[in-house]
This record gives C-alpha cells, sequence and structure tokens, in this order.
C-alpha cells in the first residue's frame, strides 16, 4: 500500500518575480502584487489622510501610479520600498490639494464607524457594550491627535508604530535620513502623549 504523499505548500512569488511577469505583459501579476498590498498601504495612506473615502481614492490612484510607471520600476530594487513611497507621497498631496477646500481642523470626525481599529487598538480582547465605547472613544481622540500632527509626522508614525517598519525602511520611502526618522519619531510620540495624556 503506497503511503499518501504530503500536500506540497504552493509557494507564493516573490514581489521580483510578479513585477518580471508583470512588465513581461501578464496582467495577473499585477492583481496579485494589489491583493498582497492593499490592505497594508490602506492602513498607510488612511494615517496620513485619517479620512476612508479619501483613503480609498488615493489607493486606488497609488495601484494606477504604480502600473503606468512599472515599466521604470528597477529589478533588484525593493518593491514595497518603492510601491510605500508612492502611497505617502500621492496621500500627502492629495490632503495638501483638498486641504483648501475643507474646513480648517477637520480630521474626518464622523468617520469613525468605518474605522479600521486593529491599525492601532486591538479590539478582539471584549466585545461588552462598555469596552467598545471606551474603543470608539479612543479612535476618536487618536484620529483628533493625529489630527494635529504634519502629514510627515503623521506617515513616520503610521510607517513605524502600524506597520513595523525599520528606520533605515521608513528612511528610504520617504526619501530623508534615518536621523530625521527618528527626530521625527520622537517629536510624534512625545506630542501624541502629551495630547493623549488622559488615556496613556
Amino acid at each position: 500500500m503506497e503511503k499518501p504523499t504530503p500536500d506540497v505548500p504552493i509557494r507564493e512569488p516573490t514581489d521580483r518575480e510578479l513585477v518580471l511577469s508583470l512588465q513581461s505583459g501578464d496582467l495577473g501579476a499585477f492583481d496579485q502584487l494589489v491583493k498582497r498590498y492593499q490592505a497594508r498601504l490602506y492602513r498607510v495612506i488612511y494615517g496620513v489622510l485619517l479620512h476612508h473615502e479619501d483613503t480609498n481614492d488615493v489607493l486606488m490612484e497609488t495601484f494606477v501610479k504604480a502600473y503606468r510607471n512599472m515599466g521604470r520600476f528597477r529589478i533588484g530594487a525593493s518593491f514595497y520600498t518603492w510601491i510605500y513611497r508612492i502611497a505617502v507621497n500621492t496621500a500627502i498631496s492629495h490632503r495638501r490639494k483638498v486641504a483648501r477646500f475643507r474646513v480648517a481642523g477637520s480630521t474626518g470626525e464622523g468617520d469613525e464607524e468605518e474605522r479600521t481599529p486593529e491599525a492601532f487598538v486591538d479590539e478582539s480582547a471584549g466585545k461588552e457594550a462598555l469596552r467598545k465605547i471606551e474603543l470608539q472613544e479612543l479612535h476618536r481622540e487618536l484620529d483628533q491627535a493625529l489630527g494635529q500632527l504634519s502629514e510627515a509626522h503623521r506617515a513616520v508614525v503610521t510607517l513605524f508604530d502600524v506597520e513595523g517598519l525599520s528606520h533605515g525602511e521608513i528612511a528610504k520611502i520617504l526619501g530623508c535620513s534615518e536621523g530625521t526618522v527618528r527626530s521625527r519619531l520622537f517629536y510624534a510620540h512625545k506630542r501624541l502623549q502629551q495630547l493623549l495624556r488622559n488615556y496613556v
């Protein structure tokens, strides 16, 4: 009797392999890259914009820009650094563009029902009504606090605290030095601690 052969896990293609396939005309490879990065990029873009509708628009714009410029992507470079840079720059540009048409100081309040709480707070610890109310209040306060930071400081906080990227990776994405990243993080964390002193 033959022994059953164990299921061999299917190896996921690397970013580099998908980029090469896309540059060779395989549009399905781009679909895979979108699926791989859309959730992560959404968190990063939302961290800059604090507004879900705008985040969806910028996410779409990010992938459109990436697709249009894929032919110029250098094989051997880091794809995630490249696409994160597109996302952050597009988000910052978008926020500055629409700031003229929005009420000064608006931070996306009223949007908290669609908030993605797992990006900042683990909501799975309890489902009691009181806990949910406390979390909603914290999300609201957190969004308001983040809204008082500059786009650059929000981007650094999101990439470091939410995405878990290193100082070096963030520096490459933002096109600045690691010292600048550390400086921005220090200021942003200190400012957030001040703004959230009743919750921290």
